[in-house]
């Protein structure tokens, strides 16, 4: 399963909020792809998934300001 969570506009720490709150409800292998433009979220969103022991599949930058993140559950 893929879910897709939009945080665009939302100034941090408020996308990794909501992509924690997110994960909590997939299953183990299942991908939350989140989509930001908060700069503090390019490095402490892939940190909490390294940290969390899930693993980053896809980050890349979408827009002069914008990225896109996908996270396998662990």
């Amino acid at each position: 399963m893929i879910k897709k969570l939009e945080v665009l506009g939302m100034v941090c720490p408020f996308p990794l909020i909501e992509a924690q709150e997110a994960i909590q409800e997939l299953n183990s292998g299942d991908e939350l792809v989140v989509d930001f433009d908060c700069t503090q979220g390019t490095e402490s969103i892939p940190r909490w998934a390294a940290e969390e022991g899930h693993t980053v599949t896809n980050f890349e930058q979408i827009d002069e300001a914008a990225w896109t993140i996908t996270i396998q559950k662990n």
